[in-house]
């Protein structure tokens, strides 16, 4: 159904479509101006230097609607806002947790780019080197060497890989069955080379889920305890952990997500994700992302010069990757940062590089696989304002 539908459907998507009651609140913002001011401080106590809090309170004002159920932001650097706004079911209309656990999506790659450049800096992998020789047999002889460095930033060639559905409607159906990262290479590679590798960026998991292997390979080890040990547990980020095996569930404090299905907002918060494995199935918070982003951009997970790679930009036409992160520019400012999308849920990670503004959101997204240059521009581009 197309958005010029679903506003007439809200009411009763909302209400009915779940089989429940009204909604008990329909929104709440709860903004913190400053690092040391309480929550229910007024947006007119930021400073001029700080974010533009009127404009953030205005992307978050009126939840639930049609785009989104609850907006969880966090924006940081010189001046700090939070705000928390919508419903953790829209069933009950209980107001969203702050604190909530959520399907992070492609910000994983971060965390997969984070650990390959982590095992770069102590000389067990060379970016130069090739998928050939750390999984040898895996890709067949029609394939040109393919580098660690090019698997990072999109370049490898790879053509994309086996899926239960390409849109949230075609997966629904098959949201409990499992596909695994072997066979979703082994699609790929059936399919043969799509390029030269080197020659152009192409964004997609399919380069992530080849490193979450070598990942595997090199150190004899998870990769989900690999993430636990090298990044999670030295930043500190306690609410972030892969799902065991083939689990849908989104354990701990959380927001349901939902979605249009057929004209119906369905709920799609129970997702079996192993198809994504390194290149998407983190469950996180804001507040363990921004840890992530800070002590990311500080140095203090991946060290120089191997940090330096996810900042820069392959020589192709039309890069926009790094190692992981994309390069945006917005308001005059270079911002660099990752988004993520699950049914039901929406992620953004954002910096400036000298962390003068850093952004963290996870919105409860109604279309979170279509389109999401609207949500972005409501929820994202308020924090870059000045």
């Amino acid at each position: 159904m197309r958005r010029s539908s679903r506003s007439a459907l809200l009411a009763a998507g909302l209400v009915a479509a779940l089989a429940a009651g009204p909604l008990a609140v329909p929104a709440f913002a709860t903004p913190a101006p400053t690092a040391s001011a309480a929550s229910s401080a007024p947006a007119s106590a930021v400073t001029a230097a700080g974010p533009d809090a009127e404009a953030l309170c205005a992307a978050i004002a009126g939840l639930p609607d049609h785009d989104a159920t609850a907006a969880l932001l966090r924006v940081g650097g010189d001046g700090t806002w939070r705000g928390t706004a919508g419903v953790r079911d829209v069933r009950t209309g209980t107001p969203a947790l702050e604190n909530a656990r959520f399907r992070a999506g492609s910000v994983t790659k971060v965390v997969t780019a984070a650990i390959v450049l982590q095992l770069a800096a102590e000389g067990r992998i060379d970016l130069d080197g090739t998928v050939q020789h750390y999984l040898p047999g895996l890709l067949t002889k029609d394939f040109e060497p393919i580098t660690v460095r090019q698997l990072l930033n999109y370049t490898s060639g790879l053509r994309p890989g086996a899926s239960l559905g390409d849109t949230v409607e075609d997966g629904y159906p098959h949201r409990f069955e499992t596909l695994t990262p072997r066979q979703v290479v082994a699609a790929s590679v059936a399919l043969g080379p799509a390029y030269t590798p080197g020659v152009r960026q192409d964004y997609g998991n399919i380069h992530y889920t080849v490193l979450g292997m070598l990942v595997e390979k090199v150190t004899g080890d998870s990769y989900a305890h690999q993430a636990a040990v090298r990044v999670f547990r030295p930043l500190g980020m306690r609410d972030s952990s892969f799902p065991v095996g083939a689990d849908p569930r989104i354990h701990g404090p959380h927001n349901r997500g939902y979605d249009w299905i057929d004209g119906k907002l369905v709920d799609v918060t129970d997702w079996n994700m192993t198809d994504r494995f390194a290149a998407g199935d983190l469950v996180s918070t804001t507040a363990d992302l921004e840890r992530l982003l800070v002590g990311l951009f500080r140095g203090r997970v991946v060290p120089e010069p191997q940090l330096k790679e996810m900042f820069t930009l392959p020589d192709v036409p039309g890069a926009r990757y790094g190692a992981a992160l994309e390069r945006f520019e917005l308001n005059g400012k270079e911002i660099w940062g990752k988004t993520g999308s699950r049914p039901g849920y929406a992620t953004v990670i954002a910096a400036t590089r000298d962390l003068s503004r850093t952004l963290v959101y996870s919105v409860g997204s109604t279309d979170a696989k279509g389109d999401g240059l609207p949500i972005a521009q409501r929820f994202a581009y308020p924090a870059f304002n000045r």
